[in-house]
């Protein structure tokens, strides 16, 4: 059996592969691990996107929690950070987070948060598998009166959004934004922080309807906002995901800003005020080969990690860094939250075009992106890892990195939360990359399907 738990908790189209079997089961074993070593009954803040089986999995997840004898907060839609953090500022034992991110609105899935609003490393995961597996053995369930209950406090946003305010107080008067939601859990937050900040905002993909979610909007659907931009007359654009935990951006004149300049911007502007510890960004091995030229070229270290915010967190704290990310949008400011945080990135990057008076078009300007052809293969989800083991795909994975060698860069990688592998491919010639990754990914489908 392939491991249940992905680079992001366990992800899934809902009611098939994501049922409320499993929901109440992940529920059971995951507030029993969690809160194994509490003498008092335990609490798990409960949160969900904007998709419309995130109420019956909420439910379901609540149920198997209570069922175990723990208590609920349902906090409703809200972002990924944001229950990391009321995780923290409630004194809970554990936080859960109803959402598939970036995925469509079939998909949905559940990730945990610890007592200090982390995600959970692969041992505590592999744990609360393991119990699902023995079907609870040894799990103690209450009857009666001892069964856990479900508290449902929907002002808690709030207690988000002034966290958020109070970590980067920047005055955003003058300034015009267009905001695009998603159609998820930053619907309400984001637009509310950037106007009480003093920013006039155009505020695009408001409107969840359970459905809509990423559907041709948010950090996977720029088209858009960038062209919103430019009609607009905006200073930027920003969006998100669908549970808010990534953010990218576009300068005033329509282009994309992704999270290696943003990483870029905001890691240069921490070095000069002496805020960013030992002058390192951690990245993943996704990030373009000119944000290594960039740091080399300003005095600034880089560490790699495989893909996965999780992954960049885990280095960061061992290590004592405190800015990390990914190309997608997921940055992460230690100082002040526990995992990728999109609005709080927002109002870093604003604030830097604040202080330093500069548009930004200027400010990302600081890296180079060098041309980059990212293919998805579809694949089947239980073999997406053995790749490797068909030998027509390692000779022509062999044959590419030969080409490539000194010129280019190849990696190819199984998603962590769909199935797919992902190629990508970095060199100098645009058409040719994005041309060998869509013959490897073609190849991947049909030798693997």
């Amino acid at each position: 059996m392939s491991r249940l738990f992905g680079t992001d908790g366990v992800r899934g189209i809902a009611g098939s592969e994501l049922t409320i079997h499993l929901a109440s089961q992940l529920g059971q074993a995951g507030a029993s691990v969690l809160t194994k070593e509490t003498a008092h009954r335990p609490t798990l803040i409960v949160g969900c996107d904007t998709r419309v089986s995130g109420g019956m999995l909420s439910n379901a997840l609540m149920a198997g929690i209570c069922s175990v004898g723990a208590n609920c907060i349902y906090v409703g839609v809200i972002p990924t950070p944001a229950v990391a953090y009321l995780t923290r500022l409630y004194k809970a034992d554990a936080g859960v987070v109803i959402s598939a991110s970036h995925n469509p609105a079939a998909f949905n899935g559940i990730k945990f948060f610890n007592r200090e609003g982390y995600k959970l490393p692969d041992a505590l995961e592999d744990e609360i598998e393991n119990l699902i597996s023995s079907n609870m053995m040894g799990v103690t369930m209450p009857i009666g009166d001892q069964v856990g209950s479900v508290k449902y406090k929907f002002d808690a946003i709030e207690d988000y959004i002034r966290f958020v305010m109070k970590c980067v107080p920047v005055q955003l008067q003058g300034l015009k934004i267009v905001c695009d939601c998603a159609e998820g859990a930053s619907y309400v937050t984001s637009v509310t922080a950037l106007e009480r900040l003093g920013a006039e905002v155009v505020a695009i993909h408001t409107n969840p309807d359970g459905f809509n979610i990423n559907d041709k909007c948010g950090s996977t659907h720029m088209e858009e906002l960038r062209k919103r931009v430019v009609e607009e007359g905006a200073n930027i654009g920003i969006a998100f995901d669908g549970d808010a935990d990534r953010m990218l951006a576009v300068d005033e004149k329509g282009n994309m800003v992704d999270g290696d300049q943003i990483m870029a911007i905001c890691g240069l502007h921490m070095k000069k005020h002496g805020r960013l510890k030992n002058d390192t960004i951690v990245a993943t091995v996704m990030s373009n080969l000119g944000f290594d030229i960039m740091a080399k070229e300003n005095g600034l270290n880089v560490k790699r990690t495989v893909v996965g915010d999780r992954y960049v967190l885990e280095c960061m704290r061992e290590k004592g860094y405190n800015l990390g990310g990914e190309q997608s949008g997921h940055t992460i400011y230690l100082d002040e939250n526990t995992t990728g945080d999109g609005l709080l990135s927002a109002l870093h990057l604003l604030n830097v075009m604040v202080e330093t008076k500069k548009p930004l078009s200027e400010l990302a300007s600081v890296m180079e992106v060098l041309p980059q052809a990212l293919v998805n293969a579809q694949v089947p989800n239980s073999i997406k890892s053995k790749f490797m083991e068909y030998k027509a795909i390692s000779r022509a994975i062999d044959e590419l990195e030969k080409k490539f060698e000194g010129e280019g860069r190849v990696l190819i990688r199984p998603s962590g939360t769909e199935p797919l592998i992902r190629v990508m491919i970095e060199g100098k010639d645009q058409k040719l990359i994005e041309q060998e990754a869509q013959k490897l990914a073609d190849l991947i489908t049909d030798v693997m399907c």
